[in-house]
């Protein structure tokens, strides 16, 4: 079912154009879109300092980037989502909570690199994405092998993606495909509620919700070495 249209939509986006950096085009394509819309955020212009960027895909409400942005001040982040009545919502979020080290980007995935500096990020943060477990849309899940490529052009090296997901056999998937693209994989649960990382965890409302059905939480990082290093287990 489709998402209705939040009201007064595009005067509450311009309300928000403070805090974002870009929203996505119509166009035909993905290739047009990369081809014509490039435009690499100048870290130091947006935010107004030199802090290490963090970048989480898929923001939903917010709720997870407004809370990590509260504990670590010392870090700026940068938080992406397609739906532009979801992304609505957290901007609004972060604007009512005047949080200063957040800011949007209202664009498909696909075309991060056109926004995002190369080997810039220390973290990438993929929390609940969609599993998709259609075979014909594989490549539309977020650790396919053409998302992490794109991951690989963004991370510094030794930078880290960090995932969480409710679903066990994509988090199976999400593991193979990060060691077949070179990553080294480390700090794997099938239980994060109950295991050495549930204290710093955070945990959304989205995510409680599905703990409080007895459904276990999955988590792992998969650490980027650099192209041409080894990327052993840690």
């Amino acid at each position: 079912m489709r998402m209705r249209r939040k009201r007064n939509l595009e005067p509450r986006m311009e309300a928000c154009g403070q805090i974002l950096l870009a929203r996505g085009k119509p166009c035909r394509n993905l290739k047009e879109a990369a081809e014509n819309f490039r435009a690499p955020v100048d870290y130091a212009a947006v935010f107004g300092n030199g802090a290490p960027v963090e970048l989480e895909v898929g923001c939903g409400n917010g709720g997870f980037i407004a809370e990590l942005a509260c504990r670590a001040p010392e870090k700026n982040y940068i938080a992406v989502e397609l739906c532009t009545n979801v992304v609505l919502t957290a901007m609004e979020r972060i604007m009512r909570e005047g949080i200063p080290n957040v800011r949007f980007l209202n664009i498909p995935a696909e075309i991060l690199a056109c926004y995002i500096p190369p080997h810039s990020v220390e973290r990438i943060y993929l929390n609940f994405s969609t599993p998709l477990p259609e075979a014909g849309r594989e490549k539309q899940r977020l650790t396919s092998d053409r998302f992490l490529a794109i991951y690989k052009t963004l991370l510094k090296e030794g930078g880290e993606i960090v995932q969480k997901t409710d679903s066990a056999p994509f988090f199976e998937y999400s593991l193979r495909k990060f060691r077949e693209n070179g990553f080294s994989v480390k700090d794997v649960t099938y239980d994060l509620h109950a295991s050495e990382w549930a204290a710093e965890n955070i945990v959304t409302e989205y995510e409680k919700n599905f703990s409080d059905k007895g459904m276990k939480i999955c988590r792992a990082a998969a650490v980027y070495r650099g192209e041409g290093e080894e990327n052993n287990e840690i």
